[in-house]
């Protein structure tokens, strides 16, 4: 992704540990939090038509993540998130909106849905998992990056180990054992080459090699630089080799974990038992490319200090994570009902508040504030309302945005504007097998008539339609085309008409509703 030119900042830049550094790399892109909110906006607008309120409130949300890491220290934990709930139909890019801020904010950043989550004491997750998986996600994020640091280092010394394997180094001679008592030093030195020593003007004293020892050891010396050279030339990827690895975790320990819904002293039984339980090694015979990627691997886990990465990870959870919980009106039922099957969902509302108000949750790595995460919910609400959360709930969400419903102006948009368009896509599978994929405009707006006509006279399921169209559309063609007689394959307007008047003259569009 290109990288965004900087704008001119519109307060002081931060101290060094005001907020973290962005990620390293020469493509990095900068920090979500560090682009001015019409940048941001301007990132989500690549893959996402409309909905331009919702992309501003994220935009200004994700942004005061870094106003508040500029502001006095006095005052920068009295600053809370403006947390968000996004209204609106299926398939208008709520979730669409949380993935790509997944990955374009290099903060740790969390989706997840509040339908797996139920009140303590009915089958599901606990909600304080919902941060304990935050904390994993952070760790995994430093940790790539203090790897990314140190990887070439980590490389070069899997290449010498990598070497030693291929050419041994010679065993060293043992040393000279003391006299026994009654042996006279001439007959243990008989037959016995004394070591020589030479002693520099300075006072140093180093051995002398013998001149055999010495043209050995620049024989093994030019040998090991053409295997290096080898190595660099990829001539010796299918060597085997012999390594000695650390054995597995037994898959028993990996049973022993707590149960779903009491994983609240987040205790890992397996782990404690494998820190009992000495490490044992075994030797594999392996190929070259296998083996250097297993002595990386152990390469970085020596190079990167996983206590400072730890620390920096609950430091960025703290700060600056963004927890995006998708489907919240599954947990919302109507007021006033207590019994039937919605009598867990107001007790997950009750559990999920001291999570989004703030409040203290125990992890594997220590303990983690949330009073500071940034929380974004959203739901499709259709037979629930926003008025039906319990009324604690909602004042922790205070921006409310609505996006619209998708038309047949909006489908053409997304068929042809986004990077990771539906038509670009199947032209990329198209390619696989040497043929070519056209879509004119008429076959383009065709296709958006044809979804927007399915969606108005059956269950409005917005852009996911197109996939159902499209897929309906090219099941012959990607079916016969590695036997196509032609690879060049064009749709304009007639030619979707023709194959998709299946679906617009059928009144039982059941069978087409993904």
């Amino acid at each position: 992704m290109p990288k965004a030119p900087a704008s001119p900042p519109e307060v002081p830049s931060p101290p060094p540990s005001a907020a973290p550094s962005p990620p390293s790399g020469e493509d990095a892109v900068p920090w979500l939090e560090e682009m001015p909110p019409r940048k941001i906006v301007a990132e989500l607008d690549r893959y996402i038509v409309g909905q331009e309120a919702a992309k501003k409130a994220v935009a200004i949300a994700v942004r005061n993540r870094w106003r508040r890491a500029q502001a006095p220290e006095e005052i920068r934990d009295e600053i809370m998130p403006n947390n968000i709930i996004m209204i609106g139909p299926t398939g208008v890019g709520k979730t669409e909106i949380a993935r790509r801020l997944a990955r374009l904010a290099g903060a740790p950043f969390l989706k997840v849905e509040a339908s797996k989550f139920t009140e303590v004491g009915y089958v599901g997750r606990d909600v304080e998992s919902m941060v304990r998986e935050l904390v994993d996600v952070s760790i995994n994020m430093v940790r790539s990056e203090r790897e990314d640091d140190v990887y070439p280092t980590a490389e070069q010394r899997a290449e010498e180990r990598l070497l030693d394997l291929l050419l041994p180094p010679l065993p060293s001679p043992p040393s000279a054992a003391p006299s026994p008592p009654g042996v006279a030093s001439g007959e243990q030195g008989a037959g016995v080459q004394r070591p020589l020593f030479v002693v520099s003007s300075k006072g140093d004293v180093q051995p002398k090699l013998p001149e055999a020892e010495t043209e050995q050891n620049e024989r093994r010396r030019r040998t090991r630089e053409k295997l290096r050279q080898q190595l660099k030339d990829g001539l010796l990827e299918e060597r085997d080799v012999e390594i000695e690895v650390q054995q597995q975790s037994f898959p028993m320990l990996e049973m022993m974990q707590p149960p779903q819904g009491m994983e609240g002293a987040e205790i890992n039984f397996g782990e404690m038992i494998q820190e009992l339980i000495p490490k044992k090694k075994k030797r594999r015979t392996v190929h070259l490319h296998e083996a250097r990627r297993i002595l990386i691997d152990e390469e970085l886990k020596k190079l990167v200090d996983m206590d400072d990465v730890v620390n920096e990870a609950l430091d960025r959870v703290e700060n600056h994570g963004v927890i995006f919980i998708d489907e919240i009106d599954k947990i919302t039922g109507q007021r006033g009902q207590s019994a039937g099957p919605d009598v867990s969902r107001e007790g997950v509302q009750r559990d999920l508040l001291p999570i989004v108000e703030g409040s203290t949750v125990q992890t594997r790595y220590g303990y983690v504030r949330t009073d500071h995460i940034l929380f974004i919910a959203a739901g499709a609400f259709h037979i629930a309302k926003p008025s039906d959360l319990i009324p604690e709930l909602q004042g922790r969400f205070p921006i409310r945005v609505e996006l619209s419903s998708l038309t047949e102006a909006d489908f053409v948009r997304i068929m042809t504007e986004p990077e990771n368009a539906l038509t670009k896509q199947y032209a990329a599978l198209c390619a696989a097998d040497g043929a070519t994929l056209e879509f004119t405009a008429d076959g383009v707006k065709e296709i958006a008539r044809i979804a927007a006509k399915v969606n108005e006279r059956m269950e409005n399921i917005g852009a996911r339609r197109l996939h159902t169209v499209l897929t309906t559309l090219l099941e012959e063609v990607l079916f016969e085309l590695p036997d196509y007689p032609v690879k060049h394959v064009v749709f304009d307007g007639p030619a979707v008409r023709e194959r998709l008047l299946r679906i617009v003259e059928d009144e039982d569009l059941r069978r087409y509703i993904l």
